[in-house]
């Protein structure tokens, strides 16, 4: 089979389309003939190293894999050849051939396509636990998404306004802004243009936003935090800027908020039955057009680096798909 991977780090250039042996289930796996992969920031900071976890080498790009199962091992017994299924995998899954526990995998429901499934676990999953479970959002909140037109942005929005939340958007462009508008989003922020702390209150005539759903960081979190109403959630998803931002104590005091962490892939391993229940509920609802995954682009596995460029340079809107079958 063929596989997008690279076995030293230091960026794009190190990554290459090479041949590796065909997997073969174990007792409890399945092997997925993958026709989707989802690609995230997050990978384009393996590839430097940067990244919170050290991945081990050779690695390939991609944590969130659809395609039709190929193979079974003993010990499965609720999956089937032929069936289509969404897998959370953590990496490696730029290849044609993906061999993984079947207790990661969920089944894709008709009229969900492979592509829309694999753009749902890492930006939707993410969203419906920070949201959710750790942000406590409630109907008519206000909830503040900084890089609200990237994969976790724009999910964000979808997820807020299904949960009953009022959105602001805020990125870098009026592009940018016009698309999280058109999932949703009911006023926006050009926070290279305009300041940040000083526009969210003015939207909320004041008061400030109920929660912040952070997948930026670096120089725009102290002015977000600035910007928090009394007894709000700041949700720290992710540092796309590549700066971890250091917060002043005393104004999260004086603002009486909490800073939460949302470690979605965490959770996905501490509470693996509260992350399938969300992904069925994920799957159903794009299912039903209530979520629909914005698609970038889909690209062939030999045009996986630069699916990530563009992704590391920031030109993306949405999700970013590769098809290791083309």
């Amino acid at each position: 089979m063929r596989v997008a991977q690279f076995s030293e780090f230091g960026g794009l250039e190190k990554l290459n389309v090479e041949e590796a042996p065909d997997p073969a289930p174990q007792q409890g796996e399945i092997v997925i003939r993958v026709t989707a992969v989802g690609l995230n920031f997050f990978d384009t900071l393996k590839l430097r190293n940067r990244y919170q976890v050290t991945p081990a080498l050779p690695h390939s790009p991609g944590a969130e894999i659809a395609g039709t199962i190929e193979a079974v091992g003993p010990g499965v017994a609720d999956l089937a050849l032929g069936q289509r299924v969404v897998a959370t995998i953590g990496g490696n899954g730029t290849r044609e051939l993906v061999v993984t526990s079947a207790a990661n995998a969920v089944p894709i429901p008709d009229g969900v396509s492979d592509e829309a499934a694999a753009g749902i676990p890492v930006t939707y999953g993410t969203a419906l636990y920070g949201l959710k479970d750790r942000g406590q959002l409630k109907p008519g909140e206000t909830v503040a998404v900084l890089g609200a037109a990237g994969g976790a942005g724009l999910a964000a929005v979808e997820i807020t306004k299904l949960m009953g939340g009022s959105v602001i958007a805020a990125a870098s462009s009026s592009d940018k802004l016009a698309v999280a508008e058109a999932h949703g989003a009911t006023l926006g922020v050009n926070y290279e243009s305009e300041d940040l702390k000083g526009r969210l209150k003015e939207l909320t005539a004041g008061k400030g936003v109920d929660v912040l759903y952070d997948c930026v960081g670096g120089a725009f979190a102290e002015p977000a935090l600035r910007a928090m109403a009394w007894d709000g959630r700041y949700l720290v998803v992710g540092f796309a800027t590549g700066e971890i931002p250091r917060f002043p104590l005393n104004v999260i005091m004086l603002k009486g908020c909490a800073v939460v962490g949302v470690s979605w892939s965490a959770f996905v391993v501490r509470s693996p039955d509260q992350h399938r229940a969300n992904m069925v509920e994920l799957l159903d609802w794009c299912r039903r057009g209530l979520i629909v995954p914005h698609i970038h682009g889909i690209y062939s596995l030999v045009e996986t680096a630069k699916a990530l460029g563009l992704i590391e340079a920031r030109k993306v809107t949405g999700k970013v798909i590769v098809n290791p079958q083309l």
